[in-house]
C-alpha cells in the first residue's frame, strides 16, 4: 500500500491536520471502547449476588466477553484493507453500543452471558486504532503514535475500573435500587459509544490525502487486494509469532482487567470503591508505559534497525513474566499494588513494542496483520480464563502459572526477523519520509 504524506512528526495541539485528527478520534473512541468494554467487571461483585452466579459462571462470563473479539479482529482487519479505517471505525462504534446498552436488559446467566460475549466485538476497536495511526504517521514515529493512540485508549480499562462504582454509587444515592444501578450505570458508556460514532465519520478520513474510496477511484492509491492480503499475512510465520507474542502481553491485559477488582474483594476483603480504585491503578499504567514502549522501540530502530524493535520486544516481556510470577506470590496488599503496577508497566509496554512492529511485517496487508496480531491477544485471555474458572486452582496459583508461560514465550521474538532488503528498504523509507520526498517503497 502505497500512503503519502504520512507525518513525520507528532504535534498533540494540532486539531487540524488530518493525521493528528485521527491520532485524537482514534485514542478517544478506543478508550470508551475500552470503558464499555470493561465496564461491568468492576461491578461484578453486584452482578454476581443478583444473579447467583457461580465461580463457574463467573469464568465463563470473563471468557466471554473476550472470546468474540477473536473473530472480530480477523474481520476487521480484513474490512480495513477493503472500505478503509474511517467506514469501519463507525459502523463498529454505533453497533458496539448496542450490547453495552443492551447488558442492562439482562435478567438471569444466559442473558447476562449473551450481552457479555455481544459486548467483546468492540475490542476489534483496537485493530482499527493501530491501522488508522499506521497510515498516517511515517516510519520514524510510527511506533510512537501507534504506542500512545493505543495507550490512552486502553486507558479506559483502568478509569473505567474507579469510575463505574462512583456511577453506581451515585445512582443509589438518587434513590435507585441496586438492581437497577449498575444497569443504569452501563447505560452511560453505550451512549457515549454512539455518539463518538458520529463523530468519527464526520470527524476523520482514511488517510492523509483522503478516503480510500476517493484514492482508489482516481487510481492515487494501489493496493493488494483485501482476500488476498489476508492469505498472504496468514502464511507469514513471523505474524503468528507476533500474534503469540501479543498474546503474552495484552492476552494478560485483558485477563488482570476482568479479574481485579474481584481478586482484591476476594483475596484482600476490600470494598466495592477501594478494590475499583486499587484495580485502576494497573490501567492507569496506559498514561505514559505503552507509549513508552512505543518511544523505545523508535529509537532501537534507529540505532539497530528493525532487529532493534523485535530485542526490545523480547525483553520487555521477558520482565512481564517475571513481575507476574512476583505478583503473584504477594499477600501484603501495598506490596500487592505496586507488583500489579510493575506487571502493568511492562505488559504495556510489550503491548507497544509489538506494534511498533506491526507496520513493518507486510506493508501490503497492514490490516490483515493487524487483525490476526490483535486476535491472538483475545485468543490468550481466552485460554487465561480457563484457569480462573477451574474449580482446583486458587486464582494466585493461576497467575503464578500464567507468569511462566509469559517468561517462556519471549524466546519467540527470535522468529520475528527482517532480511537486510526489509531492513534497506525501512531504512530507504525512513529517510524519504524525514526529507519530505517520499517515492513509493519497493516493498510497499
Amino acid at each position: 500500500m502505497n500512503v503519502r504524506n504520512k507525518a513525520t512528526n507528532i504535534r498533540l495541539s494540532d486539531f487540524h491536520s488530518a493525521p493528528m485528527r485521527a491520532f485524537h478520534m482514534t485514542w478517544l473512541a478506543f478508550f470508551l471502547c475500552f470503558f464499555g468494554w470493561f465496564g461491568i467487571a468492576p461491578l461484578m461483585p453486584v452482578v454476581r449476588s443478583e444473579l447467583h452466579l457461580t465461580k463457574e459462571q463467573v469464568g465463563n462470563s470473563i471468557i466471554a466477553s473476550v472470546a468474540i473479539t477473536i473473530l472480530a479482529r480477523l474481520l476487521i482487519g480484513w474490512l480495513c484493507d477493503r472500505i478503509g479505517p474511517r467506514r469501519a471505525y463507525t459502523w463498529l462504534l454505533l453497533i458496539g453500543s448496542l450490547p453495552v446498552i443492551g447488558i442492562g436488559f439482562s435478567h438471569d446467566y444466559t442473558t447476562f452471558l449473551i450481552f457479555r460475549l455481544a459486548i467483546g466485538a468492540i475490542g476489534a476497536s483496537f485493530v482499527i486504532t493501530q491501522y488508522h495511526t499506521s497510515v498516517m504517521f511515517a516510519p520514524n514515529v510510527v511506533g510512537t503514535a501507534n504506542a500512545a493512540a493505543a495507550g490512552w485508549g486502553n486507558l479506559g480499562g483502568g478509569v473505567t475500573q474507579m469510575v463505574m462504582p462512583l456511577l453506581f454509587s451515585a445512582f443509589l444515592s438518587l434513590g435507585v435500587s441496586s438492581r437497577w444501578g449498575w444497569r443504569l450505570a452501563m447505560a452511560v458508556p453505550g451512549v457515549a459509544l454512539f455518539l463518538i460514532g458520529i463523530a468519527y465519520c464526520f470527524l476523520t478520513q482514511d488517510a492523509p490525502d483522503g478516503d480510500f474510496q476517493k484514492l482508489h477511484a482516481e487510481r492515487a492509491l494501489s493496493s493488494t487486494s483485501a482476500s488476498d492480503a489476508f492469505f498472504e499475512a496468514w502464511r507469514d510465520r513471523r505474524v503468528w509469532a507476533l500474534a503469540l507474542l501479543y498474546g503474552s502481553c495484552f492476552g494478560m491485559e485483558l485477563t488482570i482487567d476482568n479479574v481485579a477488582a474481584l481478586y482484591f474483594v476476594d483475596y484482600f476483603h476490600l470494598t466495592l470503591k477501594v478494590a475499583g480504585v486499587v484495580a485502576s491503578s494497573f490501567g492507569m499504567m496506559n498514561l505514559f508505559a505503552r507509549a513508552l514502549g512505543g518511544v523505545v522501540s523508535d529509537r532501537c530502530n534507529r540505532r539497530w534497525g528493525l532487529r532493534g524493535r523485535t530485542l526490545l520486544l523480547a525483553g520487555t516481556i521477558a520482565c512481564e513474566g517475571l513481575a507476574l510470577m512476583a505478583f503473584s506470590q504477594v499477600r501484603w496488599l501495598p506490596l500487592a499494588v505496586a507488583s500489579m503496577m510493575l506487571v502493568g508497566l511492562f505488559v504495556k509496554m510489550s503491548n507497544g513494542a509489538t506494534y511498533a512492529v506491526v507496520p513493518f511485517v507486510n506493508p501490503r496487508a497492514l490490516g490483515a496483520v493487524a487483525g490476526i496480531v490483535g486476535a491472538g491477544g483475545n485468543a490468550a485471555a481466552v485460554l487465561a480464563g480457563f484457569l480462573f474458572k477451574t474449580g482446583g486452582l486458587t486464582w494466585p496459583q493461576a497467575f503464578l502459572i500464567l507468569g511462566l508461560l509469559v517468561a517462556a514465550s519471549s524466546s519467540v521474538a527470535l522468529l520475528v526477523r527482517f532480511s537486510p532488503t526489509d531492513e534497506r528498504n525501512a531504512r530507504r523509507e525512513l529517510e524519504a519520509r524525514l526529507a519530505a520526498t517520499l517515492a513509493p517503497a519497493g516493498a510497499d
